[in-house]
């Protein structure tokens, strides 16, 4: 048990349930992703995160569970237009995706286009919506300021998506000395937007949620899903460290509150 004094009460499936269990990266083959399935299915996530062209692939593999099927469109820069975004999430929905990842217009964001970025939000929300699907909006904070952060939580809660996310775990920024990193979810930020998102909208934080402690204080802070691919390392430490299916109290190490990048 980690030595702290930050206890909370779960379950094994409560911590699986926060899982979208991330199989984005550009290199992965197919055979790696049903690899990733195989994963996704043996700990019961919440869903199995995937490019959009292996959707009837994730359908299949994970036939018989609870775990969804989210695709991620507009991914990972955000910049197709919005009628390309609409017909990919249109798409994405009618192949059976069960949730949906999408990317804002990030450019259009940071020049504080918000007419723009609300219009493009709102019409792929009734696109999903309208199909029986949820959608989760990507802001990608580590481009953005603080004053951009809270005024797309205004625009999605005024929208009233399902979920605010933080990150796709793919946007580095260059450093001062050319090299690219990232913080992605940040407690700071999270309370940022846990500050400025309304009741009925959820949060996503991904990149940077490495470890059982790290998605237990993020659950602390209200966030209800996190985007990973460390889930079995996730999974088994929880074991190890005694959560079962009765709701049991364990302490977690609190992260940092600037990030420490990863994904």
């Amino acid at each position: 048990m980690a030595t702290s004094n930050n206890p909370i009460t779960v379950t094994l499936n409560s911590i699986s349930k926060m899982i979208d269990h991330s199989l984005l990266h550009p290199t992965m083959t197919d055979a790696d992703i049903l690899a990733g399935l195989s994963i996704a299915r043996d700990y019961n996530v919440a869903t199995a995160c995937i490019k959009p062209y292996l959707i009837p692939v994730a359908k299949s593999a994970l036939k018989g569970t609870s775990v969804l099927v989210c695709p991620v469109i507009g991914f990972p820069h955000g910049n197709s237009t919005t009628e390309v975004k609409v017909f990919e999430a249109t798409r994405a929905v009618e192949e059976g995706g069960d949730e949906i990842d999408m990317v804002i217009n990030i450019g259009r964001a940071l020049g504080e286009d918000w007419e723009y970025v609300g219009d493009e939000i709102r019409q792929i929300n009734e696109a999903v919506v309208s199909r029986g699907a949820i959608l989760k909006v990507i802001f990608e904070n580590d481009f953005l300021e603080e004053r951009h952060i809270v005024k797309l939580c205004e625009i999605c809660s005024e929208i009233g998506v399902a979920f605010v996310k933080t990150s796709t775990g793919y946007g580095f920024v260059k450093q001062d000395n050319g090299m690219y990193t990232y913080a992605g979810a940040t407690v700071r930020h999270l309370k940022l937007m846990r500050e400025h998102w309304k009741p009925g909208v959820q949060v996503k934080a991904a990149g940077g949620v490495r470890t059982l402690d790290d998605l237990l204080h993020v659950m602390s802070l209200g966030v209800t899903r996190i985007g990973a691919t460390a889930t079995m390392a996730i999974m088994e430490e929880a074991k190890r460290r005694g959560i079962t299916d009765r709701p049991t109290t364990v302490e977690f190490k609190p992260m940092s509150e600037v990030g420490t990048g990863g994904y």
